[in-house]
């Protein structure tokens, strides 16, 4: 598996995409449960299917284009629109936490950041959650620690060793909308719905006054590459917590509301982590 790997991964970017779009589509048809919490999520949103059904195909590119971005030697173009307000970070001496939800390419958003900014800076350092399969495992920390980045696991060791990282002044980046286990979160509502939502990403900021930085990474039609488009949050984030990840929330469905057609609809962000209370619905007492 890991040779097969390797092969993907020399293929081009617009071949990558376009048979990613068909496995995009394949699975979308061949899953009911898949299919049903895309409409789900996407309604719940204020979507039709009709206004997202690209997404369906951009689901599939996320998974096709992994190998490249994770093995090839060289990264894919890329442009950066909004680096300004993260130069003006740096040069503030603080430490920047980049929030991503799952959209476009969110791990070509680092990969670029790292590219344009580690060398100066410092690595960017990352979480994952370390695969089931032990060749997968092994495969997903080589590719993932790349030039620039460190990838570190979803554990305690992981969340000090970012609290580090951001106390240096460097860069950490996260995916705010993974539903975290169960203890590490707060209910709070994501497009009106209450959704389990880490809390990982506000403590670090409130321990070490880092700036904010929304990403969002969009595929360019036919392959040609990506455009990372970045901002800062637009108020300071809240000094406690349940508001603060609420904030977070908000940033996040702004973000996807930019792009809606490469969300990943078909995440199971309001999924109940095990051993957890189902959170009362919105306006109940």
């Amino acid at each position: 598996m890991p040779s097969l790997f390797r092969l993907i991964s020399r293929l081009p970017l617009p071949l990558l995409h376009a048979l990613g779009a068909v496995l995009g589509w394949c699975a979308f048809l061949a899953s009911p449960t898949y299919r049903r919490r895309f409409l789900a999520n996407a309604a719940q949103a204020g979507y039709s299917f009709a206004q997202v059904r690209a997404a369906v195909a951009h689901a599939g590119r996320m998974a096709a284009e992994a190998p490249r971005l994770w093995l090839h030697p060289r990264l894919p173009h890329c442009t950066v629109q909004g680096a300004e307000c993260v130069e003006q970070a740096w040069v503030a001496g603080r430490g920047i936490v980049f929030l991503t939800p799952h959209i476009g390419c969110f791990e070509m958003s680092v990969q670029q950041g790292a590219r344009l900014w580690a060398g100066a800076h410092g690595p960017f350092t990352i979480l994952y959650r370390p695969a089931r399969q032990p060749w997968l495992a092994r495969l997903m920390e080589t590719a993932r620690s790349r030039p620039g980045i460190v990838a570190v696991p979803t554990s305690l060791q992981g969340v000090r060793q970012m609290l580090k990282s951001l106390r240096r002044g460097q860069a950490v980046g996260l995916l705010p909308d993974q539903v975290p286990p169960a203890g590490l979160g707060l209910w709070a509502p994501f497009f009106g719905r209450p959704a389990y939502t880490m809390t990982l990403a506000a403590r670090l900021v409130q321990q070490t006054g880092a700036a904010v930085i929304l990403a969002r990474c969009e595929r360019l039609p036919w392959g040609r590459g990506y455009q990372l488009r970045l901002q800062p949050l637009q108020a300071p984030l809240a000094a406690e917590l349940e508001p603060a990840v609420a904030q977070i929330n908000t940033a996040m469905e702004a973000l996807i509301r930019q792009s809606p057609q490469q969300y990943l609809w078909g995440y199971a962000r309001y999924k109940q982590p095990r051993g957890l209370p189902q959170a009362a619905p919105e306006g109940a007492a």
